[in-house]
């Protein structure tokens, strides 16, 4: 998609976008300069920024293959932002064939993307939604083709709640979306932190405000685990995103907490 495209389909031309900044941080191509401009603004404020996304596109693909082994075959991808590699349903149906992905995003750049990649797919489709407004999301005709709600379901919210303002209740959207989901069913979830370095945090913060189409709230490793309420967080609970299971081929620094972010992954019991 072109940048006039996605500007007649909504997108703010003087905003960089917060998918296709992470799309240019992964090496993407579905990005404009605006938004090359601004990851370019981060990572002179932490020049590591661009390993950070690797780290945590290695931690969502570490835990979906964990959930597949534990048997589910369902998932919701909150925030999905543009196709990459390493895709959910392409990391699950390796695992388990005849997985079922639904993603969520509503940026237009992600949502032509991801329509044009799934087209084929009977098993897989895109809701171009705000998860802002969970019920635009669990009553969309494309959750209630591909979900069963009678079957464990895994939510995937990957750094998408720090873009949730404390105005916009994070927690109480996450909340909702706990409740939507039957016994036994999962949430997967990573977040910048303030904790290990608040100057940086602050700076990045400061500039998605001013330059981002969402600005970003870091927040503290306590309200982090607040948001897995109604979950049984599992090994090895809350920790900086390079320590969740890293595999054999997994780099593991030596400070963790140089990748100022937090993932997790729990259970919903009942």
């Amino acid at each position: 998609m072109t940048e006039p495209e996605a500007v007649e389909r909504g997108a703010d031309p003087d905003k960089a976008s917060v998918a296709r900044i992470y799309d240019a941080a992964l090496g993407g191509e579905h990005n404009f300069a605006i938004d090359r401009e601004a990851l370019a603004a981060v990572t002179a404020i932490d020049p590591q920024v661009r390993t950070l996304a690797r780290a945590n596109r290695a931690f969502l693909g570490r835990a979906v293959q964990h959930l597949v082994r534990a048997g589910v075959r369902q998932f919701i991808d909150l925030g999905s932002g543009i196709p990459t590699q390493g895709n959910v349903h392409e990391v699950a149906r390796t695992a388990a064939p005849g997985s079922r992905v639904v993603y969520v995003d509503n940026d237009p750049v992600a949502v032509a993307h991801s329509s044009s990649l799934l087209a084929d797919n009977p098993d897989a489709a895109i809701v171009g939604a705000d998860i802002r407004r969970p019920a635009d999301v669990l009553g969309s005709p494309q959750v209630r083709r591909l979900i069963d709600f009678d079957r464990p379901v895994a939510l995937l919210m990957i750094t998408i709640l720090h873009f949730i303002t404390p105005q916009e209740n994070p927690a109480g959207l996450v909340a909702t979306f706990r409740d939507a989901l039957p016994g036994g069913s999962w949430l997967a979830l990573s977040h910048a932190t303030d904790e290990d370095r608040p100057d940086t945090a602050a700076a990045v913060s400061q500039l998605y405000r001013s330059k981002a189409t969402s600005p970003v709230t870091p927040r503290s490793r306590e309200e982090i685990t607040g948001f897995f309420d109604g979950f049984e967080l599992q090994e090895p609970g809350l920790v900086h995103l390079p320590l969740w299971r890293p595999g054999p081929d997994d780099e593991v620094p030596d400070n963790p907490s140089e990748y100022w972010a937090y993932a997790g992954l729990g259970r919903k019991m009942s």
